[in-house]
Formats: structure tokens, C-alpha cells, sequence
């Protein structure tokens, strides 16, 4: 049982969360040992700049080295400039006080920084995805991991919509893994549907990633956060699952609201943390349980001029579709990155394609920087930025209307709580 605290009405302390940290790093070796802390890039929200900062002091004068990996799965390496500001410190701060620390970006797509650590076979492939599909998956993963002595991930936990709740060994698969294991848990997520698995605890996608994380014999050790209001609700360590599992059922209280209606029209309002479409995409997923037939999600970024800085030119060939768009034709997409071809699917939402009539459920409309001419070749709609006033859209539930203000994050559903 890992051990932790959590809470629905208040925040942790400072002095809560070092005073935990200090009673799990109590329970392993850490004299002289090589000590490397997998952590989020700048599109995941939380004190990342705390753990940086309390891991440096509980650590550094008891292990032989501190480095820091950024779990960017296929996301932009982030420059020292961003580092820096991830991390709330200076230049100099880093070349004094921090001096010996060193922070590396993941590569996924070097295959120099990659180490195969093992296969699925196909028949359990085939049992933890529940059949959907069954193909051997070489499991891949950044090589340098077994440099170190001790592998600590430290990390958020959300609800997400490819594996149903972030945190715990996705900091692994996809965070610094290799292309195949990205693909392909990816696409099993987006045959389940963002709407179906998000905000849900135990997954086959989940299952994949826990089987896969199995092969890294490297001790592992795990702080999971739950962020809320800009501080810490909850904060979990101990091994990856274990972390994990209760932050994950906190997380399902903190980070969703139910909502008794469905709504034909909301405005998501993406926050700077996501700088492309790829990411921004979190405005949709996380809303699209509550939009009604026929409805709309808006997302409203007008800082967003890019689709994706990794991706990109894939989605310009091959635009937003729904699921069975890309299933029913498998044969013409197959060859494309199976991760590209599920954020696609998943942007789109649910809907149906039969006898070459594609009919998605929703229509998903950017007010960003994307020029209206990029929207129609992706198949989205488009809305001049400046003609939205945010302030307008608020308060108007009663109408069917609603605005999400910093969205992303919290997931909206239908209905009333689970009561356990």
C-alpha cells in the first residue's frame, strides 16, 4: 500500500508534502546511489518546480547523482529557456545551487537513445486489450534509464483519454518510450473511443502499459500528485501501481463535475500551457461526454497557430475523422502512425461512417490562430477568434450554452457521482 494523503476540501501544506516524500524515500537505499526523476513537460499542470526543488534537498547529499528526465512522450523537446521556467529557477541557480543536477528531454524518435527490454506476445496482447487486438508489441524505452540505480517517476494524475486516468507507469509508455509502444497504445485507446475510457480507472490500455512497465527491472519508486487549484489535493508514493491506484481514486472525485443536462454548444477555453492543436485537444475530449447530438465544441485559442509541431504534416494529408472512417478503410491509413491516426479520431469524437458517408456526432469548431482555409482541409470547422467574447458565454446553462474557462484538465460528464 503506498502511502499518502488526499482530501476533497482543502490543499496539502509545503510541510505536509516534504514530510511525505521524506517517509517514502525513508523506505529504500539511497546512499551513494544513482538517482534518476522522470517528470512532466510544461503541458501538464502542477508544482513541478516543488518537487524539483524538495527532491534536490532530501536527495542531493545522500545520492552519488540527480539527474531529470522530461517524460515528453512525442512532444517538443522543451529549450533551457522553458527548462528554467518549468522548473522556477535561474540560470544561475542552476549553475550554483543546482550545479551537478542535469535535466534531458526524451527523444522517441532517436532510436540511438532506445533499448528494446522485451515483447508481448501476440495471445497476451489479444487478452489485455479484450480482444481488439492481437499483435506481438516490442516493448521500447529511452536506454539511459539503466544508468541509474533507481528510477522515480514524479508526476500529476488526470483523467485522460487515451489510457482512462493519467500518472503511474504512462510516465514510462509513452512518456520515454519508443514509437512502437506510442502507436499502438494509442490506437487501442482510440478503438475503445475518448469517450468511453476517459475518466475510467482500470483500461486494457492501462493493462498494456502496467504489462509493458513489468520488463524494467530497474528499481522503480513513484510520487503521484493530484492538482487542484493550483496546489496539491493529494500526493501518493510508493511503487508505480500502487502510487498510482489511489491517486487515481482521488482523482476521479477532484477532477470531474457532473452535470445533470446535456449542452448544445460550449466554448472551451484552452489555456497557454498547450501551445498546438495536439495538446489543446484536451478541450475536446474532456467535454464531449456532455455535448448533445448535433452540438458544437468551440476551442477558443487564439495563441494556437500550429496543429502540431511533431505531427503536423501527417494530419494535413490526412485530416479529422471519425473512428470507422480510418476502421472501415483500414487498408489506406494502416501505414500512417497508429498515435497521429487515434488523436485524430479522438479530436473528432464519436460518430458513424457508412457507404462512404462520414456523420460525425458533434461538430468541433477552432477559434484559434489556424487559418480558415487549414480548418476545412482538416474537416473542422472554423471561427474567426475575434469574434467571441468569452465574457458573453457565461451564465447561460439555462440556454443550453456553456463555457469552460481553463479547459483541459476537469472532465464533464452526465449525471451524479459514484457513490462507493
Amino acid at each position: 500500500m503506498a502511502k499518502g494523503e488526499g482530501y476533497t476540501d482543502r490543499l496539502l501544506t509545503e510541510s505536509e508534502v516534504r514530510d511525505l516524500m521524506d517517509e517514502v524515500l525513508a523506505s529504500v537505499e539511497l546512499t551513494g546511489r544513482r538517482v534518476l526523476i522522470l517528470i512532466p513537460d510544461g503541458t501538464r499542470s502542477g508544482p513541478t518546480h516543488l518537487f524539483f526543488r524538495l527532491c534536490h534537498e532530501l536527495l542531493w547529499d545522500r545520492v552519488s547523482a540527480l539527474d531529470y528526465l522530461i517524460a515528453l512522450g512525442t512532444h517538443q523537446p522543451m529549450a533551457q529557456e522553458a527548462i528554467l521556467r518549468h522548473l522556477e529557477i535561474t540560470s544561475d541557480e542552476m549553475g550554483g545551487r543546482y550545479a551537478g543536477v542535469r535535466v534531458f528531454n526524451h527523444q522517441w524518435e532517436n532510436p540511438e537513445i532506445l533499448r528494446t527490454v522485451g515483447t508481448i506476445p501476440a495471445s497476451d496482447i489479444e487478452e489485455l486489450s479484450r480482444g481488439l487486438l492481437s499483435e506481438p508489441l516490442p516493448v521500447t524505452l529511452n536506454r539511459m534509464i539503466f544508468d541509474y540505480d533507481l528510477l522515480i517517476i514524479c508526476g500529476p494524475v488526470f483523467p485522460h483519454e487515451i489510457v482512462g486516468i493519467s500518472g503511474g507507469n504512462k510516465y514510462f509508455f509513452p512518456g520515454i518510450s519508443g514509437a512502437e509502444v506510442i502507436n499502438f497504445t494509442h490506437w487501442l485507446g482510440a478503438l475503445i473511443t475518448s469517450s468511453e475510457i476517459i475518466g475510467t480507472k482500470d483500461t486494457p490500455v492501462r493493462a498494456v502499459i502496467d504489462r509493458a512497465a513489468s520488463f524494467i527491472e530497474v528499481p522503480k519508486l513513484c510520487f503521484c500528485w493530484v492538482v487542484e487549484e493550483g496546489g496539491l489535493a493529494g500526493l501518493y508514493g510508493g511503487t508505480p501501481e500502487e502510487a498510482w491506484s489511489q491517486a487515481a481514486d482521488l482523482s476521479a472525485s477532484v477532477h470531474t463535475v457532473y452535470v445533470d443536462r446535456s449542452y448544445h454548444q460550449v466554448l472551451s477555453i484552452v489555456p497557454k500551457i498547450y501551445d498546438d492543436l495536439w495538446t489543446a485537444a484536451k478541450g475536446m475530449y474532456k467535454v464531449e461526454p456532455i455535448v448533445a447530438d448535433g452540438g458544437e465544441v468551440i476551442i477558443y485559442a487564439p495563441h494556437i497557430k500550429e496543429v502540431s509541431y511533431t505531427h503536423g504534416h501527417v494530419l494535413d494529408e490526412i485530416g479529422y475523422h471519425v473512428r470507422d472512417y480510418f476502421v472501415k478503410q483500414w487498408k489506406g491509413f494502416k501505414h500512417h502512425p497508429w498515435g497521429v491516426l487515434a488523436h485524430s479520431t479522438q479530436f473528432r469524437g464519436a460518430g458513424t461512417y457508412e457507404d462512404g458517408v462520414e456523420k460525425p456526432r458533434i461538430q468541433v469548431t477552432l477559434a484559434t490562430g489556424i487559418p480558415r482555409e487549414q480548418c476545412e482541409r482538416l474537416r473542422l470547422g472554423y471561427r474567426d477568434p475575434s469574434s467571441i467574447d468569452p465574457t458573453q458565454w457565461a451564465n447561460r446553462e439555462n440556454e443550453g450554452v456553456l463555457l469552460v474557462p481553463r479547459a483541459g484538465e476537469t472532465l464533464y460528464r452526465r449525471g451524479k457521482p459514484r457513490e462507493d
